[in-house]
Parts: C-alpha cells; sequence; structure tokens
C-alpha cells in the first residue's frame, strides 16, 4: 500500500467522476498551497488590526488540530502492523528500529551542541531584563523541582503507546501462517487506504485551521511582545534556519538527497504547522508524503511516529539556547564542565520533550533546577515569545524527521525513485 499525498492528490481511479462538485475539489487541492498562504497572510492581518476579533478564531485553530489528532493513532497503527507484518525479515525491523536511534541520538546531540555554540557567538541574552515582558512560569517551575517524571511521560504519549502497540502486534502477525497474514494485510490495507482517504477530505480545512491558529497568537501576543526579546529570537530563527541546510542539508547531500526538492515537496505540511504551531497536525500527511516519495511503509512507519518523541531537532536547539540565554540575562559564568553537563542532561530529558502539553517548559526547568545556577524563574521571560518559538520548533522538528525517514529508507534500500523523489541527479525518462 502506498497511499498518494493527502493533500495534493486528487481521487485516484481510472476515471474519476466528472462534475461541478470534483472540479472544484480538484482545483481547490492543486491550489491548497496557495491557499493556506492567503489564509496565514489574512491571519496576521487580522491580529495586528483587529486583535480581540482575532483571538476569537482560536478555536478554528484548535478543532482542527484535534481532528488531525484523531487520525494520529489508526493511521500510524494500520501503517505500522501492515508494514512489519508485511515484511518477512523481522532482524531488519530491529535493524531499522536501532539505525533509527543511533542517527535521533547523533543529531539531536548536534543540534544541542550548535545551540548553545551559536548562543555564546551572538550573546541574545546580553540585555536589559528589565523591560522584558513577564508572565507567570510558577507552574512550570514547581513541575521541574520534582523532575521530568518518564512515567508519565509514556502513560500520556499516545502516540508512542500506539507505536509500541503496532510493533508487537505486528511482529505476532508474522508468526502466523502465510495464508493467514496475507488475508489479515490485505484487511489491514483496506482500512489503511479508507483512513488516508478521510485524512484527504479533512485536510481540505487546513486553510481555516491555519488561519485561526495564527490569528489568535498575533492577537493575543501581538508584534510589539516580540521587540524586547528580538535578539534571542532573531538568534533562534536563524540557528535553526542553519541547522537545516547546512547540518541536514549535508546530510541529505551525502544521501543523494537534495533538500531544496524535499522542502518544496513537504511545502503544505510546513505551512500547516506555521499556522498551527503544532507538527502533530502534519504527522499523517509527512508519512504519506514520504510514501510518495519513494520511502517504504515499514521505514516510514518505524521511523515518524518514533522520531516525533526521540527526534526533536527544533526543540533541542530551543532547550539548550533558552538555558544559556537565561545564563546570560542573570550574568551567570558557566564552567566547561557545567555546560558539558547542560548537554548531558539534555541529550536524556529532551526526548521527553513531546506529547505532553508543556513538557517544554518542564525539561528545561528540570535542567535549570538539576544544575543549580541558573534562576529557574527566568521561564517568565520566555513564556512571553514561546508560541512564536513554537513555530520554529515544530517546523525544524518536521524537516528532521523527514530527512531521517529518507536517510534511513536509502540505507536500508527500502527507497525507489519516484516523480517526487528529492533526488540531486534523477535518472533520465526513458
Amino acid at each position: 500500500m502506498n497511499p498518494s499525498t493527502p493533500v495534493a492528490k486528487t481521487p485516484s481511479g481510472p476515471n474519476p467522476p466528472s462534475g461541478p462538485i470534483t472540479k472544484f475539489f480538484s482545483a481547490y487541492s492543486r491550489h491548497l498551497t496557495l491557499i493556506v498562504l492567503l489564509a496565514l497572510v489574512a491571519a496576521v492581518l487580522l491580529g495586528h488590526f483587529a486583535p480581540s476579533t482575532a483571538v476569537k478564531t482560536e478555536f478554528l485553530g484548535t478543532w482542527f488540530v484535534a481532528g488531525i489528532k484523531i487520525f494520529i493513532p489508526p493511521i500510524i497503527f494500520f501503517t505500522i502492523v501492515t508494514g512489519i507484518s508485511g515484511m518477512s525479515d523481522l532482524k531488519k525491523v530491529g535493524r531499522i528500529g536501532i539505525k533509527s536511534l543511533i542517527y535521533f541520538e547523533i543529531v539531536t546531540t548536534l543540534s544541542l551542541a550548535i545551540g548553545i555554540f551559536l548562543a555564546y557567538l551572538v550573546k541574545p541574552g546580553h540585555i536589559d531584563k528589565n523591560g522584558l515582558p513577564i508572565q507567570d512560569a510558577s507552574k512550570y517551575t514547581k513541575q521541574g523541582a520534582h523532575g521530568f517524571d518518564w512515567g508519565q511521560f509514556f502513560a500520556t504519549n499516545l502516540t508512542l503507546q500506539v507505536l509500541v502497540a503496532a510493533i508487537i502486534i505486528g511482529i505476532i502477525i508474522c508468526f502466523q501462517s502465510q495464508r493467514t497474514r496475507q488475508r489479515e494485510v490485505h484487511y489491514l490495507e483496506i482500512i489503511t487506504k479508507f483512513v488516508f482517504r478521510l485524512l484527504k477530505f479533512y485536510m481540505f480545512l487546513a486553510p481555516v485551521g491555519a488561519f485561526g491558529g495564527m490569528a489568535a497568537i498575533i492577537g493575543r501576543y501581538g508584534i510589539r511582545t516580540l521587540i524586547p526579546l528580538a535578539k534571542l529570537m532573531g538568534t533562534m530563527y536563524s540557528t535553526m534556519i542553519l541547522f537545516i541546510f547546512i547540518v541536514l542539508g549535508l546530510i541529505m547531500r551525502y544521501f543523494k538527497f537534495n533538500i531544496w526538492t524535499y522542502l518544496k515537496n513537504i511545502r503544505e505540511e510546513l505551512l500547516i504547522v506555521l499556522g498551527t504551531a503544532s507538527s502533530e497536525a502534519a504527522l499523517p500527511s509527512l508519512m504519506a508524503n514520504l510514501e510518495s516519495m519513494g520511502c517504504s511503509q515499514p521505514v516510514v512507519g518505524l521511523v515518524v511516529p518514533t522520531g516525533y518523541s526521540f527526534n526533536l531537532d527544533g526543540t533541542s536547539i530551543y532547550l539548550s539556547m533558552a538555558t544559556i540565554f537565561l545564563a546570560q540575562l542573570y550574568n551567570v559564568t558557566l564552567s566547561f564542565g557545567e555546560i558539558l553537563t547542560i548537554i548531558g542532561i539534555l541529550m536524556v530529558t529532551s526526548k521527553g520533550a513531546a506529547g505532553v502539553a508543556g513538557s517544554g517548559f518542564t525539561v528545561l526547568a528540570s535542567t535549570l533546577t538539576a544544575i543549580h545556577r541558573i534562576p529557574v524563574e527566568g521561564l517568565a521571560f520566555l513564556l512571553a515569545i514561546d508560541k512564536f518559538m513554537g513555530e520554529a520548533r515544530a517546523i525544524t522538528n518536521i524537516i528532521g524527521n523527514g530527512v531521517a525517514t529518507l536517510v534511513i529508507a536509502k540505507s536500508e534500500k527500502e527507497f525507489t525513485n519516484t516523480p517526487a523523489s528529492p533526488i540531486d541527479n534523477p535518472p533520465l525518462p526513458a
């Protein structure tokens, strides 16, 4: 089963029915990227000129993301179960999982180091904190004082739970007779295609969700909120851009991929994430898109959901840079050993900064509490711009997970060139 991109493809079939409604949805689907972009522009204008009205549109973004989350568990479950049960070599499944975790650890550790290095290079925390906006951060400082609860993280992370359950069930199906396994895989593929088809039509609401999410953020916090913390935001965004085009770009280049072609292929997903500030909003669509690029279903099913919990490149950059920012803000000089300690703590705790609301701040509070040098109350300054930073984190996370999937698929010879493949030098058509 290789479902097409749910946000960009028209209904399949040799002779799709024609008519005004079909033509409308076909045209709408082809221009969805432009429509989402126009919705974001309209949202910024509304948020700036009519903030009270813009805040009232927040429910549009909230409902859209909530709807997407309904699709995530069944898509992850059926994709993984179908992929594993259809793959006769279970050793290869295990190898893909181990290789993915090693890749995640290397790249996220590198992103942590880059965040710290550029924070020391640019020094975004060397500003007057008296002029900074302050918000209540007591909720996160109290949670951070008790440390990060890994048990709670797993208990509340539905994506991780479904991932584990799907792997177990997929392996169980593999041990059944070939005839029974083929019949069960056939039924699973039918259900999976049906879920993806429903998702394709739901994604037509993407412009509405992106509009509501962006308008509410601009209306509530205002562009003026960014001015006192513009140096931190500029450093953070610049660091993530450099990480995407240099680090991830070089990784893609090594495996004969083109970062620009890849970003062009996932432009709808990036705009949706930009509008909603949630990488989960584009998870199902990203999985389908990576399959259309040529990645095999088992690799996509294993790597993408796992990456959403353990391969958080953007979040890692944010956590390390925010820690150094607060140290500079309070004029705290950290020794080289303390910097290594921060990296070591974040290497572990950053893996839990997803799936739980506010967990990123909880992880940051836990890190500050553990090193006993930087006032944890400094989180109050970061809360004012967290919504804006969240967009950069989410976009970097989703780009990083897509790159990881392409790399693992290529290294495992589970990648097939397609017209949508982000290949540097695609073969000439016959």
